[in-house]
């Protein structure tokens, strides 16, 4: 006996439905975190990191949110289902960032990229991880606290992405030259469920050592005042 289309299309649905909570499992360090083998919106842990890496360098310094003081660009080049918070170019910030309370949040402690553009002295993809690696690895200090909550064990959120396009524009935040090129990046990342309605603050910091005797440390301190709605 056949099923009726209706019947059918249900079935499917709540099969994918099934799946999606499946794939997006909480994290049993810290709940209200995806837990870093799951695959929020059927997308990996590692691939959503990628997402976040071209959202950065799709926008020019001046509307960037990495190189916002205030939060005013907070919004700039937010789409589909996951919202993506930025650090610091080095040194503190305060931002006031008003998102949806279905949105998902993703944000590094520390990170970094290469590329072939900003590299040219790497010639392969393992090259590329190389150089990526360099700077998480020395990070010291990684805190994140979420109202009050301080979060646990963040060196399990240790993340390389897999290699992607990139495009950098002109007067990128980065300084490079403008142009498309593949890039990795790594680091500690955070990727919080979406967050009740109402206000919440996220403060996440942490240290890179200076990569030789006399240069100065690279710190990220960051506290965001969220309004969920």
């Amino acid at each position: 006996m056949s099923v009726p289309l209706s019947i059918a299309i249900m079935i499917v649905a709540a099969s994918m439905l099934a799946s999606t909570i499946v794939f997006a499992h909480a994290d049993n360090i810290n709940p209200g975190l995806y837990s870093i083998d799951s695959k929020p919106y059927g997308i990996s842990y590692a691939e959503w990191t990628a997402k976040w890496e071209q959202w950065l360098i799709s926008m020019p310094q001046q509307i960037n949110p990495a190189a916002d003081p205030t939060g005013k660009y907070c919004s700039q080049n937010q789409n589909g289902p996951v919202w993506f918070l930025a650090g610091t170019a080095g040194g503190p910030a305060e931002r006031t960032c008003t998102l949806p309370a279905t949105k998902a949040i993703l944000f590094p402690i520390v990170n970094s990229e290469c590329s072939y553009l900003d590299t040219p002295t790497a010639k392969s993809v393992s090259d590329l991880v190389a150089c990526a690696k360099q700077d998480p690895n020395s990070a010291i200090n990684l805190q994140v606290t979420l109202d009050g909550h301080n979060l646990q064990q963040l060196d399990k959120y240790r993340v390389t992405s897999p290699p992607f396009n990139a495009t950098f524009v002109p007067n990128n935040i980065f300084g490079y030259h403008a142009g498309s090129t593949q890039a990795i990046g790594d680091g500690f990342y955070v990727f919080l469920q979406p967050l009740s309605s109402g206000k919440h603050e996220l403060h996440f910091s942490a240290l890179t050592p200076p990569a030789s005797s006399g240069g100065s440390p690279f710190i990220v301190d960051v506290t965001y005042h969220l309004t969920v709605q």
